[in-house]
């Protein structure tokens, strides 16, 4: 590829890695949660023109209340991106879901878990750009290796806000302002704090000059008129988040700082790196992703520097925040918008370290995937999630993972057993990384290097 071209490829076997991922990350069904009813309340009351539910939120702890009325405390992105699917499916009033719901699962499924798999999707096609032969690898290292994973079929807005940020990223840098911003904007209507990527992606577009910036601010508008309508509506002001009205007993917390975020405290950052779900421990290759950004600065500085101020935001924000992995979560889930910035250096990490960074794959697909069908439970973790692994490698089925702690799957519907369905994951993420495995370079090519700069 000619220095400055859009890095966009197709990686090999792309339709059945992204078939592979989806099997592994898809199948699970997790029980109804706070997540759920916060966002799918509203939705609810958006179908009969509502933006309060007073009944449905009644016995959620994620609630805003003003005026005497009680409102979803989260950003309203992910509630009209799940209008269609609840309608589809005849979702029943929140406040009736209960346990292991078919319908809830469906709607997950073609919200979250959709934008789970563009995401894969538009980081494997990035990749293969930046180093041709390595996309598919990357793909699997960033949708089974990563924290995306474990909440690609659960109600959080993480998945979607990354998918929606990493896309308005690539629009910038494809030279499609106006088509950026407006990604740009969306991702902000999904999760607040991705304000930053708006902003850094905007200065990313400024480097074109006043033209491109200004077509960038105009697809900034609509989203942006839609979250200040919408505040304006449910909290009086254009100018108020939901976050200021929160109603449970986080408010006093949620009240200090800038809406629990502080300065970087000691807790956090061993929580966030190598607490018992930290991201060094259950997601280890995001070492070569940060070492791999460094490489790509050699080539393509303004990009990585892009990516850099993203993660470093994301870290610092998540090691700020009064409570690390956000009550019941596979790990510092509030980082997660930042996660396919990072994985863009896998690419030239891939290229120049095949080994290691492979190894690293690996050491990051197994703990999450274990991680993804425990975290819903909550359960304390012995050894962290790679000593309930090492249990169930000597136990078996008497391990405690298996016998306490194994999440359904959607192939319990089918009536062949979650055991079945937990064989079928496991079978599809080791297919995933056999064939994705990187290409090697034929002999007398130059891995990733200095030279390539």
């Amino acid at each position: 590829m000619t220095p400055g071209a859009f890095p966009w490829r197709r990686p090999r076997r792309e339709a059945l890695l992204l078939g592979l991922v989806a099997v592994v990350a898809l199948l699970p069904v997790y029980g109804v949660n706070s997540q759920d009813r916060s966002r799918l309340c509203l939705t609810q009351a958006l179908v009969h023109g509502r933006l309060s539910n007073d009944a449905c939120l009644a016995g959620s702890v994620d609630r805003a209340r003003f005026g005497g009325h009680l409102y979803s405390d989260k950003a309203p992105g992910m509630s009209v991106l799940e209008l269609p699917s609840a309608e589809a499916v005849r979702l029943p009033p929140m406040q009736r879901v209960t346990g292991f719901d078919k319908r809830l699962w469906a709607v997950r499924l073609l919200s979250s878990g959709l934008a789970f798999l563009v995401g894969a999707f538009v980081v494997g096609r990035l990749a293969e750009g930046l180093a041709p032969g390595r996309g598919g690898a990357v793909l699997v290292a960033y949708a089974l290796g990563t924290l995306v994973e474990p909440l690609a079929a659960a109600n959080f807005g993480h998945d979607a806000a990354a998918t929606l940020a990493i896309g308005a990223f690539a629009l910038a840098w494809r030279r499609l302002p106006a088509a950026a911003g407006l990604a740009a904007g969306a991702a902000v209507l999904v999760e607040y704090p991705t304000a930053w990527i708006a902003l850094v992606a905007g200065l990313y577009v400024a480097r074109g000059g006043l033209r491109p910036l200004a077509s960038y601010a105009a697809g900034l508008l609509p989203p942006a008129a839609a979250l200040l309508a919408y505040d304006a509506a449910a909290f009086g002001s254009p100018w108020h988040l939901s976050y200021r009205y929160v109603s449970s007993q986080f408010a006093a917390e949620q009240e200090r700082g800038l809406f629990g975020v502080h300065a970087p405290r000691l807790h956090g950052v061993e929580q966030v790196l190598v607490g018992d779900r930290g991201l060094l421990v259950v997601s280890p290759v995001v070492v070569a992703a940060a070492a791999g950004l460094v490489l790509l600065a050699r080539s393509r500085r303004a990009e990585a520097l892009v990516c850099a101020a993203v993660v470093v935001f994301f870290v610092l924000l998540n090691c700020g925040y009064y409570l690390p992995y956000g009550g019941v979560s596979p790990g510092p889930r509030f980082l997660i918008p930042a996660l396919p910035f990072l994985a863009l250096g896998l690419a030239p990490a891939f290229a120049r370290w095949p080994v290691a960074t492979s190894v690293l794959t690996v050491a990051s697909v197994v703990p999450m995937t274990g991680l993804m069908l425990v975290w819903m439970a909550n359960e304390h973790l012995r050894g962290t999630i790679w000593g309930e692994v090492a249990r169930v490698a000597v136990q078996g089925s008497s391990s405690r993972l298996v016998r306490h702690l194994m999440t359904p799957n959607a192939l319990g519907w089918a009536g062949v057993g979650s055991g079945v369905g937990l064989a079928v994951i496991a079978a599809a993420g080791a297919a995933a990384l056999v064939l994705a495995r990187p290409r090697r370079d034929r002999i007398g090519s130059r891995p990733w290097s200095a030279s390539r700069s």
